[in-house]
């Protein structure tokens, strides 16, 4: 008897409990035990008894000592020990349950393969996406399954091969389905492989989706460099004027570099020919055209009061200074565009302090202690040589690298004068409108203009066209530009003198369709700007010997 039957049966001495008869310590069980042990079944060693007593649960088998029968074991328990296993049992039961109804009603496929590679369990959703029965499947070798060729490859066999978890896409030839496969492998308690659960995902429509997107991808690539082209047209028929080739490929760069979103850009050229025009049209065509553009004129700025334009001032910072401090223009550009124009102006003291700006995309304002963040992209402006500049140290070389990342050059306009008269019409109609004007521009008034060289560029231009409508007499300005610019660099005038009448009209006739070409790409533009038929235009152009394009 052991220790624990000992406390059962509340006998606390083995010595006088040993040697007794069985009926005094199990009444109940006794004849039981007799009877069991007087039968055939457990002489052979076979059979077995169960019982309750009062307090106690008992089971008797026999005992067989070396081969002969020898007598009966008893082993009793506890009914709460019995109820203790009813509930775990339940427990496990409800476990068990739920387990398998999350395993059938999940959307993924769930495969289960022993350590051997053998199917033990497979879900519907498996059933489904493989388009196979489970009970065609359960004590298959997955080997064979591959084999058969239901699928391409198994993540079964890599996880066995490799003995870790691992991930593959798997063909499917009966449903014609793509199948993301992850195999986590299960190990005992002595590191051996036991199990392989394989988890598979139906991703057929993400691929076609994928190649979807990737077309659509292409499409729009397409789209946006036909938008691109377009722009440019729209751009002539707009603020900026692009008849030139010259002009069309500067705004074919600049639209480029706009979408890019790149900081770093340097715009050259002459007073006039509109860079803060092109650095909006740049702002205007980038992802950040919703935030703001700030621009700056060096040249305008006090040099004492510089730093605290471009990067503002705390409460306290110098005499005068706000009592709530005052935020700088870079940080006011924030999620835009911050335009330095004339930046070859800027003194080298604020150059420094910019540089550490652009490079650290920080600054601390004027008076303050914590730095501020930049979020901004910067366009630099200049009509100044800043090479020449920074060999004379007048402006720091590194910050010249930093804002000529990339270089947009504009010609002046007498280099494009294919342009002057669009812009010169484009003045006038502006010009007309605001001031309730009707003034128009003749053959005569295009050749003065295109023979002018125009020092203060576009801007010059414009002045000139707005002071004609306002103060002009008559309905065309050729009175008024040959006053104006007498005495100017115009080109030589046309000379009839020792010409008949004939002659001389044939010349100045000549002479005007070759500036209407000039201007006018087609021989319908000409007919219109000369107003006259299209027939015509190509009678004449005959006639002169000149090309109709």
């Amino acid at each position: 008897m052991n220790n624990v039957a000992l406390d059962f049966l509340k006998r606390y001495d083995r010595a006088t409990t040993i040697g007794i008869d069985v009926a005094e310590i199990l009444p109940i069980a006794a004849p039981f035990i007799r009877k069991g042990m007087a039968s055939d079944e457990f002489t052979k060693g076979e059979g077995r008894i169960v019982g309750k007593g009062r307090e106690l649960f008992f089971e008797i088998t026999p005992l067989m000592m070396n081969g002969p029968f020898e007598g009966a074991v008893i082993s009793l328990q506890k009914p709460s020990r019995f109820e203790e296993l009813a509930v775990e049992l339940s427990s496990f039961q409800e476990m068990a349950t739920t387990l398998q109804a999350i395993f059938d009603s999940s959307s993924d496929g769930i495969w289960v393969t022993n350590g051997d590679g053998i199917v033990t369990q497979i879900n519907r959703a498996s059933e489904k996406l493989n388009g196979i029965k489970a009970e065609n499947i359960v004590g298959k070798s997955i080997d064979r399954i591959v084999k058969s060729g239901l699928m391409d490859v198994s993540v079964s066999q890599e996880v066995m091969e490799k003995q870790q978890k691992s991930s593959i896409l798997q063909n499917i030839a009966r449903t014609e389905r793509q199948l993301l496969c992850t195999g986590t492998p299960v190990f005992d308690g002595d590191g051996r492989l036991s199990m392989v659960v394989v988890n598979e995902r139906d991703v057929t429509e993400l691929l076609d989706l994928r190649e979807h997107l990737k077309d659509a991808r292409e499409i729009t690539e397409k789209a946006r460099k036909e938008i691109t082209n377009l722009n440019m047209t729209e751009l002539g028929h707009g603020a900026y004027v692009a008849e030139s080739r010259s002009i069309k490929r500067l705004l074919d760069s600049a639209l480029k570099l706009a979408q890019l979103e790149v900081s770093g850009i340097l715009l050259l050229g002459e007073s006039g020919t509109g860079k803060s025009m092109l650095a909006k049209l740049l702002h205007q065509h980038s992802p950040r055209s919703a935030g703001p553009f700030l621009a700056v004129n060096c040249a305008a700025v006090p040099e004492q009061l510089f730093e605290a334009e471009l990067f503002g001032y705390e409460k306290g910072a110098f005499t005068g200074a706000r009592e709530s401090g005052k935020a700088g223009l870079l940080a006011l550009a924030d999620g835009g565009t911050f335009f330095l124009d004339e930046v070859g102006e800027m003194p080298l003291a604020v150059q420094a302090k910019l540089l550490k700006c652009i490079d650290e995309k920080e600054f601390i304002p004027l008076g303050g202690t914590i730095p501020k963040k930049i979020n901004c992209i910067i366009i630099a402006a200049t009509n100044k040589d800043l090479e020449k500049q920074v060999s004379e140290r007048l402006f720091r070389k590194d910050l010249f690298y930093r804002l000529n990342v990339f270089t947009l050059t504009i010609p002046p306009l007498r280099d494009r004068v294919e342009d002057i008269f669009a812009l010169a019409t484009l003045f006038l109609n502006k010009y007309n409108e605001r001031y309730g004007k009707s003034k128009s521009l003749s053959p005569t008034s295009l050749r003065i203009l295109q023979n002018y060289s125009f020092p203060g560029n576009i801007r010059e231009l414009d002045s000139l066209i707005k002071k004609g409508v306002a103060v002009a007499e008559g309905e065309l300005l050729d009175s008024y530009l040959m006053q104006d610019l007498h005495g100017k660099d115009q080109g030589e005038p046309l000379s009839t003198t020792g010409l008949s009448l004939a002659e001389a009209l044939d010349k100045v006739e000549r002479e005007m369709f070759i500036e209407a070409q000039k201007v006018c790409p087609t021989t319908r533009d000409i007919a219109r700007y000369l107003k006259v038929s299209q027939p015509t235009v190509v009678r004449k152009l005959k006639k002169h010997g000149l090309s109709s394009r």
